[in-house]
């Protein structure tokens, strides 16, 4: 059976609550995927060459057309103004109860990128007699959204010069808590005067810890 590229969309940045999918009644010839990383000041040069300084890595894009087609050639569309709007119902147009449209992810084979569109245009093509398009080619472009959770663990949890949250479970003791953000064990009196602790042996299931920038 043919896979079809597939758009599902979310109401909520960490991609829980989904609302509804599309799958698009003909796949793309090609997908265009942008990956970009942006350098600071060298921090040094001479005639043989320069030292480049990290600074970020830009979010990914996403890119490809795709056609929807009424002239019964491919099943599926009767009409394309239609399904040009529910595709832009889905994708496009700003949600107030989010305060932004709606939060993407694209599924295809072994594609899966979570994003939201950035940038469409839309040619109508092959007009009936009344006018109507009978085809339209869409070309979509789409930049990567990242969970608050991936950001967090592409940041490196670990560094001790930035604040974190932990959520306690059965199985976890402060110390060990303490050693998994910083490396470091014997820093968990810290994060018990930032959290207000009485008790450092008998922690809450389910509550969250925060893991302030350690102390010098």
């Amino acid at each position: 059976m043919l896979s079809k590229l597939k758009i599902l969309a979310f109401r909520d940045k960490e991609m829980r609550r989904f609302v509804r999918e599309i799958a698009l009644q003909i796949n793309p010839e090609t997908l265009h995927h942008g990956l970009s990383t942006e350098f600071g000041d060298a921090i040094g040069s001479d005639t043989a060459g320069t030292i480049l300084k990290f600074h970020t890595q830009t979010p990914q894009t996403m890119s490809f057309d795709f056609v929807i087609d009424s002239t019964g050639v491919v099943p599926g569309v009767r009409n394309v103004q239609d399904a040009v709007k529910d595709f832009r119902d889905l994708a496009y147009a700003y949600q107030g109860k989010i305060h932004s449209p709606h939060y993407l992810k694209l599924v295809w084979g072994g594609l899966t990128f979570k994003c939201m569109l950035s940038s469409l245009d839309v040619d109508y093509e092959m007009f009936d007699p009344r006018g109507r398009a009978l085809r339209a080619r869409l070309k979509a472009a789409f930049k990567q959204h990242q969970t608050p959770q991936e950001i967090a663990r592409r940041g490196d949890k670990k560094s001790a010069d930035l604040t974190h949250a932990e959520r306690v479970t059965s199985a976890r003791t402060l110390p060990g808590m303490t050693h998994d953000v910083y490396d470091r064990a014997d820093l968990y009196p810290h994060v018990a005067r930032a959290n207000d602790l009485d008790d450092l042996v008998h922690l809450v299931p389910g509550a969250v810890l925060k893991f302030p920038p350690a102390e010098s």
